[in-house]
């Protein structure tokens, strides 16, 4: 009989609750505050988030039900399916078995519209008729375009100029499900008209293009803004992943020894690893890992501080490892984790050494993606070789150390937009970059004064 090669839960099987790991932290995390250190209040979010929304970012509740209406539109393409890496497995010779989450099975082709459904949904009946929203390599974008047209809201993008030169398909993804998508830094808002009097080169920025976003939505009538990633709330909706993972693999009655997500602003990072973390703090022996690239080494290098999520700090000061906020990262191909800080659940989650960090070089990334794609078929998004990569050294490791073990690791999504990088890489035009000692002080110039976190008590 031929092995069995892929899980696939019935649509019965699709959890109904999220998890939310706040309910079992070891140490509390430090909450977000205003500049001048004061705690930042559920209703000083108001202008930006619907108060469904801003009740679940502060909720301490372990588990919080599915929306019926969340659940009906989930189910176009969840649960998703969990495939082992037989034929990389064998490429690599090593005595690991290496499972995946396929999450670019999604009508956006990524992991976003887990979240991106639930804060559409919570707008509209919150009775919010417009979103906001900046994307890095697009993805989070053309997910939310594709979810507010479920739900019958308008959505304005502001897309990372890198990207939106780099990804014209993203665009036009975006545009076809009805929305508006602006290349960031964007002449039609006061944010971008100052960056681009500055340097009108500029390759923009998730902090810069968060910063419009905002910028539109608290200029404007009947909107709120949607971020895709960092927030608790991005977080808790991504968990669906881990816990039909959790499913899949008990049915294969196996558990993994290593769990791996590329981290950009650790919402794919988180889905697949807080279920495992979860089990991690009541005792369970696996190694979480989240993968970042060399060109923004968050986890891997900079400081734990407070900082502002955006340029223009329009956000309030979260606890978070981060490069600062002005921090306009290299033109990577991997547009979405091209970000200045870390989630600050997974960054708490870093400073408790419950999950590790690797920073992996591009080109390493993309020998990775293209070995994948040579044996298991797939073409991974450029964030998602950084899993991959991650995925390859423990597999590696394990063979020299003649070990057996069970990797798992997120799939986020598919390349198939994104196949500029590939044809970079393949024509020998790609380069590595590696962020600096010295660039990290002059981009952690912008924390410098602002308030620091409590220690670790």
């Amino acid at each position: 009989m031929v092995e069995r090669i892929k899980v696939v839960l019935d649509e019965r099987e699709i959890p109904r609750q999220w998890y939310n790991i706040v309910a079992d932290l070891p140490k509390p995390m430090p909450p977000p505050i205003r500049p001048d250190g004061s705690p930042v209040r559920p209703e000083d979010l108001a202008p930006v988030f619907p108060m469904n929304i801003i009740e679940q970012e502060v909720s301490t509740q372990r588990w919080i039900d599915i929306p019926e209406p969340v659940l009906e539109k989930l189910l176009l393409w969840r649960p998703t399916p969990l495939y082992r890496a037989r034929a990389l497995e064998q490429a690599l010779t090593t005595p690991a078995h290496i499972y995946y989450k396929h999450e670019g099975v999604s009508p956006a082709g990524s992991h976003k519209p887990n979240t991106a459904v639930a804060q559409a949904y919570y707008n509209k009946v919150f009775g919010i008729r417009r979103l906001t929203t900046e994307t890095g390599a697009g993805q989070w974008g053309s997910a939310l375009a594709f979810a507010c047209r479920l739900f019958g809201l308008q959505c304005r993008v502001y897309m990372v100029r890198i990207s939106f030169d780099q990804k014209p398909f993203r665009k036009m993804m975006m545009q076809t499900w009805g929305a508006e998508c602006l290349p960031s830094p964007n002449p039609g808002t006061k944010t971008g008209r100052a960056i681009l009097e500055k340097d009108p080169n500029t390759p923009g920025s998730l902090g810069i293009a968060i910063s419009e976003a905002i910028e539109d939505c608290v200029t404007s009538e009947n909107t709120r803004y949607s971020l895709g990633s960092v927030l608790n709330h991005v977080c808790l909706h991504q968990t669906i992943i881990g816990l039909e993972a959790k499913k899949q693999m008990e049915m294969l009655g196996a558990y993994p020894d290593i769990v791996i997500g590329c981290a950009g602003g650790g919402s794919n990072f988180a889905g697949i690893s807080f279920p495992f973390v979860c089990d991690k703090i009541h005792g369970r022996d696996v190694r979480v890992i989240a993968a970042e690239p060399a060109a923004a080494p968050r986890m891997s290098m900079a400081p734990y501080v407070y900082d502002s999520g955006d340029v223009a700090m329009m956000t309030p000061l979260l606890p978070m490892y981060s490069l600062g906020h002005t921090f306009v990262p290299p033109p990577i191909h991997a547009g979405g984790l091209r970000y200045h800080g870390m989630a600050p659940l997974v960054s708490h989650l870093r400073r408790l050494d419950l999950i590790e960090a690797v920073a992996l070089p591009q080109l390493e990334c993309y020998e990775a993606a293209v070995m994948w794609a040579r044996t298991e078929g797939f073409i991974p998004a450029p964030e998602t070789s950084h899993a991959i990569a991650a995925a390859v050294r423990e597999a590696r490791r394990a063979a020299e150390e003649g070990r057996e073990r069970v990797i798992l690791l997120n799939w986020s999504g598919h390349g198939l937009m994104d196949l500029t990088g590939y044809d970079a890489y393949l024509s020998g035009r790609l380069q590595n970059y590696v962020m600096t000692e010295e660039d990290m002080r002059r981009s952690l110039e912008a924390v410098a004064q602002l308030p620091k976190p409590p220690p670790l008590g």
